[in-house]
């Protein structure tokens, strides 16, 4: 027996003609905790709605390290998080999440991202969000995925634009003590998306399916 017979998810494997997405095990936290460490931003603008990334190094894999088992032991179908280690050549550059609440009534997802900042600006957060996007839609049977970033993050507006997203509203935010942002929302229905040219590979998604969707 393997851990995917314990946890179905684990065996999740997307496939883009440069990455692999799988849901991270313990083996890749720290490989991750070092992407991030290596840099993501600008150390003066927080793309992030809580300031993980201010945390000096121990702290960030502790943490890191804290959340991927807090939101793995939360999953249940219908209601989970998702958390895929990105891997180029090897090498794990960044996280693509995927979200739902209630999916069953309402097949609605939303995401989040964050990519080592060496790999930024070559079309691999474009690519990475298309393959969990074709993934949710074409793989659970979502209708909707909602995104968001703050209004000065034209790396992800843009992505999300390239992808079909629509505007949905504007929030106020707050992720360091006193900074106030504007948030941008974003939705995307099923049939706007933008597919990309080629076709997502997907592996282990009927047992997990079973897993996630009630």
């Amino acid at each position: 027996m393997d851990l995917v017979d314990v946890w179905p998810v684990f065996g999740l494997r997307l496939i883009t003609p440069r990455l692999e997405l799988r849901v991270a095990r313990d083996d890749d936290l720290a490989a991750l905790a070092e992407a991030a460490i290596r840099g993501i931003h600008d150390a003066d603008r927080l793309p992030f709605a809580h300031a993980w990334t201010d945390a000096p190094p121990e702290t960030l894999r502790r943490e890191m390290a804290r959340y991927f088992w807090r939101e793995r032991a939360a999953v249940v179908p219908g209601t989970w998080m998702l958390n895929f280690a990105v891997i180029e050549d090897g090498v794990p550059i960044g996280v693509q999440d995927l979200r739902a609440v209630d999916f069953t009534p309402l097949r609605t997802v939303s995401t989040g991202s964050w990519l080592t900042r060496s790999r930024q600006g070559d079309g691999v957060g474009t690519e990475m969000r298309a393959a969990i996007l074709a993934f949710a839609f074409d793989h659970l049977g979502a209708e909707v995925a909602e995104s968001a970033a703050l209004d000065w993050n034209e790396g992800s507006l843009g992505v999300s634009r390239k992808l079909g997203y629509r505007d949905n509203g504007v929030k106020r935010v707050t992720a360091r003590p006193g900074v106030v942002e504007r948030e941008l929302l974003l939705r995307l229905e099923r049939e706007d998306f933008v597919r990309p040219a080629w076709e997502l590979r997907v592996e282990g998604v009927e047992a997990a399916r079973r897993a996630l969707v009630e």
